[in-house]
């Protein structure tokens, strides 16, 4: 293990400055979704059903717009991708605030179809500027940042809307977004090993993967069980927010819920740390049992202390678990469609997510906090061996068609 390697990175510029502006960038996403569900329950006047539903469809449009403008940036450019973003999202930021209910629902679907695509931007650009071995520790470095800018969030979003009102801050809070964008134009870091990307119609239809029966030509069985896998995490987390609530509300800890919350994300901060550092890496399959063990682990806690312990403990593989994914898929498809592949991996997140909550609060309301763990961890670890079985059986057969005596390169997992 060696923390050297954080060092290193921090000494290239390129992922020094993506690493700050891709901070600035997503602050916005977690403190905009409190400031929203204030917005929708104080100032409108409706209810947390309501504010919910806000929330749903931003994840919606926003798990439509990844993949596509993660293809417009491996073809255009992103220079070229941000033109779209930037045309939108200052026109539907500026008018939300202002509005009504309905009117609100529309444009937040709006500016979550033209998000900037800041979580394929800013890995492609670490994975670009960091050496094949330093890749892991880079995307590591992506995920604390990640990590530091969802506990940030939601405290500026909830001091702007207690000084400047709702509305106010929600405007602030956006525009903060979109001059971290501007500013990122400006800087056009380079996203693959090459020049930008050309448009489409200029490249040549070798260098293009072609499209098999509607699908793109990297997806396979592996990189099908990585997304899978991917989902399951973020249900695993999204499991984790809703049972976290429901225990403290059942231990009458309620005041105690936001430092448990920050616990539990420092645990996911420091996991990523020592994920980066090591010096060989636990597999996905391997970190979807980690993080699926302990899930369920944490269904056992007795009192306010274990809980946080266990939830903790739990919270250690919950960014690992994410990069690892990410990382086997990145190194499983070619480098001219990765800003697709990770607009799909973001997606597999907020879908997660969105399948994530309605299921752990059925589960709650039908055994208790614990169902959230339950259901959440159970889920992770049949995906894990269903990823785990792939893999072997994919890395059998790849054996099987060698010549003897020759070694198949293991596979991602």
């Amino acid at each position: 293990m060696s923390f050297q390697t954080y060092a290193d990175l921090w000494r290239i510029p390129d992922v020094r400055r993506i690493l700050v502006l891709g901070l600035f960038l997503r602050i916005p996403m977690p403190a905009s979704s409190v400031i929203v569900t204030l917005h929708v329950v104080g100032p409108l006047d409706r209810s947390y059903a309501e504010a919910g539903l806000v929330s749903t469809m931003l994840a919606i449009a926003m798990a439509i717009s990844a993949p596509w403008l993660g293809r417009l940036l491996d073809r255009l450019g992103l220079r070229r991708t941000l033109l779209l973003p930037l045309a939108v999202l200052p026109i539907a930021w500026s008018i939300a605030p202002w509005v009504g209910y309905f009117p609100l629902l529309a444009l937040v679907a709006v500016a979550g179809l033209f998000t900037v695509p800041s979580f394929s931007v800013v890995r492609q650009v670490m994975i670009r500027s960091v050496g094949p071995g330093q890749r892991t520790a880079a995307l590591s470095a992506d995920a604390m940042m990640t990590e530091l800018g969802f506990m940030v969030g939601p405290v500026i979003g909830v001091l702007g809307a207690s000084y400047f009102g709702t509305a106010w801050a929600m405007l602030l809070i956006q525009w903060l977004g979109i001059a971290a964008a501007v500013v990122l134009w400006l800087f056009n870091p380079m996203i693959t090993e090459g020049e930008p990307t050309v448009p489409s119609d200029a490249v040549p239809s070798d260098a293009v993967p072609k499209r098999r029966f509607g699908l793109p030509s990297w997806v396979n069985p592996g990189v099908t069980l990585l997304l899978a896998g991917t989902f399951t995490a973020s249900l695993i987390l999204i499991a984790e927010d809703l049972g976290t609530v429901a225990a403290m509300r059942d231990f009458d800890r309620t005041a105690l819920l936001g430092i448990v919350m920050a616990i539990w994300a420092l645990g996911s901060l420091l996991g990523a740390l020592i994920y980066g550092a090591l010096n060989s890496h636990p597999s996905t399959a391997v970190m979807l049992v980690l993080l699926g063990a302990t899930t369920v682990l944490t269904a056992f806690a007795w009192d306010p202390v274990s809980f946080t312990v266990l939830l903790l403990l739990s919270g250690f593989f919950c960014a690992p678990t994410l990069t690892a994914a990410l990382e086997a898929i990145t190194s499983s498809v070619p480098s001219n469609v990765r800003g697709e592949v990770m607009g799909w991996h973001g997606s597999a997140i907020t879908l997660g997510s969105a399948v994530g909550a309605p299921t752990a609060g059925f589960a709650i309301d039908l055994i208790g906090w614990q169902g959230g763990f339950i259901l959440g961890g159970g889920l992770g670890l049949l995906i894990a061996a269903a990823i785990w079985l792939t893999t072997r059986r994919m890395s059998t057969q790849a054996e099987a068609s060698l010549p003897p005596g020759e070694k198949s390169p293991a596979p991602a997992e």
